[in-house]
């Protein structure tokens, strides 16, 4: 029987973290960095799809957007309300199926997914009914695993002993991702990547300690200013390279409507 990422696996994942949200990490405010890259939010319908904790939807919501937030999973929802009511931000709570969205035609103007594409079989569906409801002018924001990545092997290999945590998923090169993109008829802007921060070594160790010994080391452990800072620089420099798009453990690809 073929593996899949299915409803019971995001409800299990979701109400495990919804009192250790803030343990959990996060797109290190990627998602936030491409959707205003283009202009601000203010006033825009902007949607997450597939949202998660929804921390990247509040942020843009909090700058102004008029937040929409679409998930199958009530789990994810009900922790996404949990953090909208307490910060005091409204966001717009949609229960539904991402390839067939409640929404009219070119009716949003920004919308991102990251952590979802991965875990269809057949992406275009989701990426079509995603053009859809691109507004004129509007931008659609793709964020998935990049293939040549040390995280995609170990990932790949839990997925064959039957481990990995969603069930199943893929991953994409950045030339897959433009090609899926331009052909739901956007016009692809730009392909951005990003990288493990901190790494995966790290973050593994942290997790086996966790489980294993309930030792918790830090989220992003600190070291000093001058190391942190030359890392940031360096990244900085190296994300509108593409060649550094094959060394990024996630990618993702921005097109947007005319």
């Amino acid at each position: 029987m073929a593996r899949a990422s299915t409803l019971d696996h995001w409800e299990s994942y979701w109400k495990g973290h919804a009192t250790d949200i803030e343990d959990t990490y996060s797109t290190g405010g990627r998602l936030v960095r491409e959707a205003l890259a283009d202009g601000p939010v203010q006033g825009k319908v902007v949607m997450e799809i597939g949202a998660g904790s929804g921390r990247d939807l509040i942020e843009l919501a909090r700058m102004g957007a008029k937040g929409v937030v679409l998930d199958y999973s009530p789990a994810s929802l009900a922790l996404v309300k949990k953090q909208a009511e307490a910060q005091g931000v409204p966001v717009m709570l949609v229960q539904a199926d991402a390839t067939r969205m409640p929404f009219r035609d070119q009716s949003i103007d920004v919308s991102f997914h990251q952590g979802l594409l991965e875990h269809f079989r057949d992406p275009m569906p989701l990426l079509n009914e995603n053009a859809r409801v691109t507004a004129r002018g509007g931008r659609m924001i793709v964020d998935v695993p990049q293939t040549f990545h040390l995280y995609t092997l170990m990932k790949n290999v839990l997925i064959l002993l039957n481990k990995w945590f969603a069930g199943w998923e893929t991953q994409f090169t950045p030339a897959q991702l433009e090609k899926l993109c331009a052909s739901t008829g956007l016009e692809v802007v730009r392909t951005y990547g990003d990288w493990m921060v901190p790494g995966l070594w790290y973050r593994v160790t942290r997790e086996v300690l966790k489980r294993g010994l309930g030792v918790r080391l830090p989220l992003h452990p600190k070291g000093p200013a001058f190391w942190s800072n030359g890392w940031d620089g360096l990244r900085a420099s190296w994300r509108g390279q593409r060649w550094a798009l094959w060394t990024s453990h996630v990618i993702g690809t921005v097109a947007r409507r005319p």
